[in-house]
């Protein structure tokens, strides 16, 4: 099998075809009706991109159909409606509700060819070897499983992965600095009454209540023996001084989708607020000041992979496997980096990208020269440093990733009190 499928991944490049075929007339089967699988992805709008879909018709030959959903969707979908799908594009925490289900199996290391070159947070939690291990559902607690039939996380690494990672990237707060005028440098700056009215956050229960803890504990209200695991005191307590904000008009609004958090930051009805990477990126495509605060106490992390459904097997897995190792060979790593996230194999992705913008977007370096986004827009000028500084800088900062808690059922209610309220 690991020849047919050396064979096949060098029919789906162009390489060799002929003698592959003159070797074995399987994989030119292979190559010949590949043209007739579709794959079903979906996830959220962070990668479920055209762009992606059109490479690999053309790199791979099959059609990926992607859907775009917004996180509690995804969960939804992922949980409920297993033969809807053939690819989860998920978060982590995400994983944490969907494994137990069965809908996803258990993927074997050894045919992902990049594996060893996947970074450590995904495998044993830390950046380097002496680093601290953040609070809430770190990747590498939800990564592994014991078995192909398991249905409980494993400790350690083992040979079977719940999901492949592929992107993931420490998330702080968006400003409108044109707006503010003034230096921000605390999550506590959210409650803050001068911007009353003009804070959002939003409304993702398992990431929203993690950016409220980094507020309440920057205000020194609360002090969490483990943020990613509140008790039900501190839910309750955390839930009551947002509650308590929201009653005074502290926010305009809370938002699910990408386009929501773009739209309220540019039109400036928003100066402070809870925001994604690719979401900056889109608001100063337009011309707009908005930055992507580093903060004093931390940032919240988050972590994407590719899950494959329970059903998908026979050529549809196998392509399914050519798609994954394709993923990580670089291609789509450096598209997304250059919207400001991470690649899980970052060095593959430094191969499409200019020294220009691997030393902006990676090593934290001044761009040379303006720095574009993967449509051309113009997202920084020469001279500039990307918001937070390096990669290591920046994961090397995290505080906590986004959490699904024993108490979790408890605290999706709470949440949706405060929402309600």
């Amino acid at each position: 099998m690991s020849k047919m499928r050396y064979s096949r991944r060098a029919v789906l490049k162009g390489g060799a075809a002929a003698a592959a075929a003159t070797a074995l007339p399987a994989p030119m089967i292979w190559a010949q009706e590949i043209k007739d699988i579709t794959l079903r992805q979906f996830g959220t709008g962070v990668s479920n991109l055209n762009e992606v879909g059109q490479k690999v018709k053309e790199d791979l030959g099959f059609t990926l159909e992607m859907t775009a959903l917004d996180s509690d969707s995804v969960t939804q979908r992922a949980a409920t409606q297993p033969d809807s799908f053939d690819i989860a594009d998920i978060e982590y925490w995400i994983c944490k509700k969907v494994w137990p289900t069965g809908n996803l199996q258990a993927m074997d290391v050894s045919k992902i060819k990049r594996y060893d070159q996947i970074v450590g947070i995904f495998k044993d939690g830390k950046l380097a070897p002496d680093s601290e291990i953040a609070q809430g559902t770190a990747p590498h607690t939800v990564g592994f499983v014991e078995g192909p039939e398991s249905t409980s996380f494993a400790n350690e690494q083992t040979n079977w992965m719940t999901l492949i990672p592929t992107i993931y990237n420490a998330d702080t707060l968006g400003i409108r600095p044109d707006l503010i005028g003034r230096p921000i440098e605390s999550w506590a700056e959210l409650l803050n009454p001068e911007f009353k009215g003009k804070a959002s956050i939003l409304d993702i229960s398992s990431i929203g209540i993690m950016d409220m803890a980094m507020v309440c504990e920057a205000m020194g209200e609360i002090q969490y023996a483990d943020k990613g695991n509140m008790t039900k005191e501190e839910i309750d307590k955390t839930i009551a001084i947002f509650t308590e904000a929201k009653r005074n008009g502290q926010f305009r609004a809370f938002w699910k989708t990408f386009d929501e958090s773009v739209n309220l930051m540019a039109s400036g009805e928003v100066v402070i607020q809870s925001m994604w990477s690719p979401a900056i990126t889109a608001v100063k495509s337009r011309g707009i000041d908005c930055v992507y605060q580093p903060l004093k106490e931390g940032y919240r992390s988050w972590g994407g992979g590719i899950g494959l459904s329970k059903s998908l097997t026979g050529m549809e897995l196998d392509a399914a496997y050519e798609y994954i190792n394709w993923y990580l060979d670089g291609w789509v790593g450096g598209f997304l980096m250059r919207q400001g996230y991470y690649s899980a194999v970052p060095e593959t992705s430094k191969e499409y990208m200019s020294a220009n913008e691997w030393g902006y977007w990676f090593e934290g370096k001044e761009a040379s020269e303006d720095i574009l986004s993967p449509f051309g827009d113009v997202l920084a000028k020469s001279g500039d440093t990307r918001d937070g500084g390096s990669f290591e800088e920046r994961m090397g900062s995290v505080a906590c990733w986004n959490a699904v808690m024993d108490e979790n059922q408890y605290m999706v209610r709470k949440w949706n009190e405060f929402i309600a309220s």
